[in-house]
């Protein structure tokens, strides 16, 4: 039984509401930045109302960017964020996919021993072996490459398993029926699996391309020809730059940008990733 307290109602939108603000200011404040003429956000107080410098700023950064910050424009940088992130995403849904569809539908030798042996490697990030994953990149003649940038983050333990689990509570009955209709391994994993898992994929699409949207220290440690930068390195030269000519007008400009395609995939996929993430019926 739900009991509807007007009291209680008004607390606790009041509690969301200041919760939301509280989260809302840091987005704020880049935003009012990226409007300021430069100069305007050093002067010791903060500014909490838009500037009139904001096509300014935002064209200069998405056009030709912090030139002598090493940082190409804007622009050049999402894309090619844009390119490793989704390279990231579908690489691991598609190996995650076809690994625990063998794993849960096909019986051969030491099939619990390969599970347990892809779990395993959680524990080896691409930053606990990143020596080694740098040096066969290297010799592969993959540095300054998108190639270079996504596939050493494409397996996936994770998804593997939270696929192998999804896929072990489909009815066996469901099986069962497809090879009685004839289907093969391919048709049944692509008419039945497939379509059964869409809520599953698109919140794992979510979660994983925000993971290569933000990669940082790998795409900092293979590139080093500006063509190949992504936007979160970029970032980091331009405050690095900005220590010694502060332009954080132009800064907030760049960050305000490179934040707008995570939350754009979160806008459009909202009700597929929260389908996804909380369905337990099947």
């Amino acid at each position: 039984m739900v009991e509807h307290r007007p009291l209680g109602q008004l607390a606790a939108h009041l509690i969301l509401i200041a919760g939301v603000a509280l989260v809302l200011f840091p987005v704020y404040v880049a935003i009012v930045a990226s409007t300021q003429a430069p100069g305007e956000f050093l002067r010791g107080t903060l500014p909490l109302v838009p500037g009139g410098h904001a096509l300014e700023n935002y064209r200069t950064m998405w056009e030709s960017g912090l030139s002598q910050a090493g940082a190409p424009p804007v622009g050049q940088m999402l894309f090619n964020s844009l390119v490793m992130a989704l390279a990231i995403t579908l690489g691991k849904l598609v190996i995650s996919l076809l690994s625990a569809f063998a794993i849960v539908y096909f019986r051969f030798p030491f099939r619990t021993f390969f599970f347990w042996l892809i779990f395993v490697t959680l524990m080896l990030p691409v930053e606990v072996r990143i020596i080694p994953t740098f040096q066969v990149v290297a010799d592969l003649g993959m540095l300054n490459s998108f190639a270079g940038l996504s596939i050493p983050l494409i397996a996936s333990a994770t998804a593997t398993f939270l696929f192998r689990q999804f896929f072990m509570t489909i009815p066996e009955e469901l099986l069962e029926a497809a090879r009685v209709d004839g289907a093969g391994p391919l048709r049944f994993f692509r008419d039945i699996l497939l379509p059964l898992s869409i809520t599953n994929i698109a919140a794992l699409f979510v979660i994983l391309f925000i993971y290569g949207w933000n990669q940082y220290l790998w795409p900092l440690l293979i590139t080093t020809d500006s063509d190949y930068y992504t936007v979160v390195m970029g970032i980091q030269r331009m405050t690095t730059a900005a220590d010694g000519d502060p332009q954080w007008h132009l800064v907030m400009a760049a960050v305000v940008m490179a934040a707008l395609p995570p939350v754009l995939v979160i806008l459009f996929m909202q009700r597929l990733f929260v389908k996804g993430l909380t369905e337990t019926e099947k």
